[in-house]
């Protein structure tokens, strides 16, 4: 029996990259807001700023991409595209999403969005693959 292919393992390791990002913004939130706060009704908003607000604002951007990437990687497996522009493209989506926190984190302006760039075009590889 062959293993999973590697769009899909790294399908999971854009998950985990979600979850970190997830994990780290909200310990970055209850460090700003407080834990009381945090496990109360929310009736009085707190906005995040400083690193807090960043890492809030790049999962935020996260959860706009990974649902198309989920979509092209299940779609390009489906319907047996998976090739060398899908591995690349789900490679380039993970490693630029990875880097792309950090960057953001520590408030690094160019480069960040050229990382988000980057990302992108991994996840338009993969959608590409889907048609050819």
């Amino acid at each position: 029996m062959e293993g999973p292919a590697a769009e899909l393992l790294l399908l999971a390791c854009a998950a985990i990259v979600g979850l970190v990002q997830l994990l780290w913004a909200a310990a970055a939130a209850r460090g700003q807001q407080g834990l009381k706060w945090g496990a109360g009704p929310r009736d009085e908003p707190r906005p995040l700023t400083g690193v807090a607000g960043r890492l809030d604002r790049a999962f935020r951007n996260f959860l706009e991409t990974f649902p198309i990437f989920v979509a092209a990687v299940v779609g390009a497996y489906l319907a047996g595209k998976l090739g060398a522009l899908t591995l690349w493209g789900c490679a380039l989506y993970v490693a630029a999403r990875a880097l792309y926190v950090p960057l953001y984190a520590a408030g690094v302006p160019m480069i960040r969005s050229l990382v988000w760039g980057v990302s992108l075009a991994g996840l338009v590889m993969v959608l590409a693959a889907v048609f050819l």
